[in-house]
């Protein structure tokens, strides 16, 4: 069976591999030339993940055309500011009946649309049965090392869920389904965020108390928009929720507690953003978030002063000096209807 994947980043590439070794014929989309000329020749990723060998039966290619024709399931591993782009580009490429799998940790800051409604209202398709979303605790560097793992996979198709997580389910991947794909694309995305404001947290210097503070009142942050969504609460206790969000908050690999650790340091977000190679997309995600907040009127104050630090120029410790600020009264509460509080 034939897999295309959309996008040769690291994340892309990671999965690409993981299919291969499987035995499946997998066919890579990158935009860059560089990364498919290293693939082809090399069968290594070096620009995005180098030191990986890769399968021979995973070629690649930057002609959309080619690697999504004859192609059964189709993922989608593309930032998310560039994946309506790139869907409008797929779109005249690919039945109705191909499941595409979004891999995308984000939502589109024009339209504030998770990127499986992107996806939905590129293709025109009136259900959301042929989509589903991959997301949870995953660095590509040690997932393509074969470290164990275990991500969410949410679709509103329990049979296409099934068929998916044989597909990618080795015995160091797992994937756990669930129906809640809001809950876990608003996790997937937002945990990005929090990340960044724990990286500033390392960057002026604190310690595991502070980071403590921003894990548990994010989580609590994220949950509490995610139920005004109309998201499941067990999904932000879930791998792709509360599993993600302490991967992303405290691994050294991830680039979004680097952002946050190289302005706590002093650095300006464009020098930061200048030297990284891979996009950090909780940068871009804040403004999604912020605008979220108030659509739903929903306080989200570590957002907020991540908001302030990204892009009105903030100083990172009067943002946390802001926050302790507000750190009192009672523990929050969640009211849900039905549920003891």
């Amino acid at each position: 069976m034939k897999i295309a994947v959309i996008g040769g980043g690291s994340w892309g590439t990671a999965l690409a591999r993981l299919l291969a070794k499987k035995g499946e014929a997998v066919s890579l989309w990158a935009y860059e030339e560089s990364v498919v000329n290293a693939i082809t020749v090399q069968h290594e990723n070096r620009p995005y993940l180098p030191g990986v060998p890769l399968p021979k039966n995973l070629t690649a290619s930057c002609e959309m055309q080619k690697v999504l024709e004859g192609a059964r399931v189709v993922l989608f591993a593309v930032p998310s500011q560039h994946a309506r782009h790139i869907v409008n580009q797929m779109a005249p490429f690919i039945k109705k009946e191909i499941p595409i799998v979004s891999a995308t940790k984000g939502i589109e800051i024009k339209t504030l649309m998770f990127i499986s409604e992107v996806i939905s209202e590129a293709f025109n398709r009136e259900g959301a049965g042929k989509i589903a979303v991959l997301s949870g605790p995953s660095f590509a560097q040690e997932v393509a090392q074969d470290h164990p793992t275990a991500v969410t996979l949410a679709s509103e198709n329990h049979h296409l869920a099934l068929r998916l997580q044989h597909l990618f389910g080795t015995p160091t991947f797992k994937l756990l389904i669930t129906a809640d794909k809001i809950g876990v694309e608003l996790g997937g995305a937002l945990k990005n965020v929090i990340a960044i404001a724990a990286g500033i947290s390392d960057g002026l210097g604190f310690g595991c108390n502070t980071k403590a503070i921003l894990v548990a009142r994010g989580l609590s942050e994220i949950t509490s928009l995610g139920i005004a969504m109309g998201a499941n609460i067990k999904t932000f206790y879930g791998l792709s929720g509360l599993g993600d969000l302490f991967l992303t908050c405290s691994g050294a690999l991830s680039r979004n507690r680097k952002v946050g650790e190289l302005l706590g340091q002093g650095a300006s977000l464009e020098s930061v953003l200048g030297k990284m190679q891979r996009v950090a997309e909780g940068v871009e995600t804040t403004k999604s978030a912020v605008a979220l907040s108030k659509e739903y009127k929903v306080p989200m104050p570590i957002v907020q002063e991540v908001y302030h630090v990204l892009f009105e120029g903030k100083p990172p410790r009067q943002a946390v000096a802001d926050l302790m600020a507000q750190a009192y009264g009672k523990e929050i509460s969640l009211e849900i209807k039905g549920m003891r509080q």
